[in-house]
Parts: structure tokens; sequence; C-alpha cells
């Protein structure tokens, strides 16, 4: 009588070496998205915001009224905001570095809800607390001004400082002393007379941007 036999088993096909390098090349990628730094933060980009951080900081100054004060400044937040999205992505797209992933989203999520608080304190002082009207005279601000007027340059340096901070924990070690050099010229500028709000947004928003940004091209490249 026959011995009985197991069911031979059908061997699974061996997978093509050419997908099985493919699949560990992207795991690898993967994990190092997941593990790594974000390494596309814009040298030039940072130059670039610094100078038109000073040229509107020169035009800001020489406006007759708060509103059209504030109108400069978000228009330079509009175009800093654009010069450095366009560098970073140019830079990632250059050093195949995710932007929308791994390390590239926690950068800017990081970065974000500072920008946001600004943004709202911003929104709040204008709102409640400033007749746009008003003349702005740096020199001499008017009385029911002054107090708001003069916070918000150090507002401003200390949200984006905090946000470059924060989001510098996902990047390169020069971007969160970047974002503590914003917050130190901030909190000075909360304690500078009225008149220097200007001249210590451009020192921040221009100078600390040109400064960073020619460390990053020099250490990590443009």
């Amino acid at each position: 009588m026959p011995q009985d036999r197991p069911p031979l088993r059908r061997s699974q096909p061996a997978a093509r070496p050419e997908a099985a390098a493919h699949a560990h090349l992207r795991f690898i990628r993967e994990t190092m998205a997941r593990t790594g730094t974000f390494t596309a933060v814009p040298g030039w980009g940072g130059v670039a915001m610094g100078g038109t951080a000073v040229a509107a900081a020169w035009i800001a100054h020489q406006q007759p009224t708060v509103s059209a004060w504030l109108a400069v400044w978000a228009a330079e937040a509009l175009i800093g905001f654009l010069i450095g999205l366009w560098a970073t992505l140019l830079k990632a797209r250059r050093s195949s570095a995710p932007v929308l992933s791994g390390q590239g989203r926690k950068f800017f999520l990081g970065l974000l809800p500072a920008v946001l608080v600004g943004v709202a304190l911003t929104l709040a002082v204008y709102g409640f607390e400033l007749d746009p009207t008003s003349k702005y005279d740096p020199r001499s601000i008017p009385v029911v001004s002054s107090l708001s007027l003069h916070l918000l340059p150090g507002i401003w340096l200390l949200c984006y400082g905090a946000g470059v901070a924060a989001a510098g924990t996902f990047s390169v070690r020069l971007v969160p002393m970047m974002g503590t050099a914003f917050m130190l010229i901030g909190a000075i500028a909360l304690l500078a007379p009225s008149g220097w709000g200007d001249a210590f947004l451009a020192l921040g928003f221009g100078g600390i941007h040109v400064v960073f940004g020619a460390l990053i091209v020099r250490k990590h490249g443009g």
C-alpha cells in the first residue's frame, strides 16, 4: 500500500531582482525621510527675502498713515512668502527632498502656528486698538496708537522667530539658531523707543535673513 504523502505546495515565484531592489530603495528613502532632516531650506532665497525686507522698512518709514504702513509690511510678508516658497521648491527639486511629506511636512507644520498667531494679533490690534486713519509719524506716534503700533514689530519678530525655531527642529542646525536670533531682536524691539520699529524690522527680517541665508549657502548649498 503506497505511503501517504503530504500534498506538494507550489512555491511562490521569486520576486524579480529589479522589483526587489526598487522596493528596498523605496523603503530606505521613506525611512530616511522620516528620520532625517529637512535640507531644502533655501540660502539664496533667504538672502533675497532679506533684501526685500530692508527695502520694505525704508518704504514703510515714509508712510503717512498707520493703514499705509501696515499695507507695506503686509505686501512684504506676501512677497517674502512667495520668494521663500519658490526657493524651497527649487532647492527641494534639485536635491530630491520631499516637501509635502516626511520632514518637509513637519517643517512647515512647525512654522505655521506661530505665524498664524502673529497674523491674529495683528488683526486684533488693527481692528480694535488702532485708528487706521491716524497719522503715522515714527518720530512722534499719536497717543491713540502709540502702544499698539510700538508693539507690532516686536510681536512680528517674536512670532516669526518662534515659528522658525520650532520648524528648525526638523532641519539643519542653522535654522533654529536663526529663529532664536529673530526672537532676541523681537524682545529688544519691545523694549526699544517707539520710533525704532522699522529699524528693528530691517535688522531682523532683513539682516538676519541675509546673514543666515549666506551661511546656509556656504554650508548646505543654495
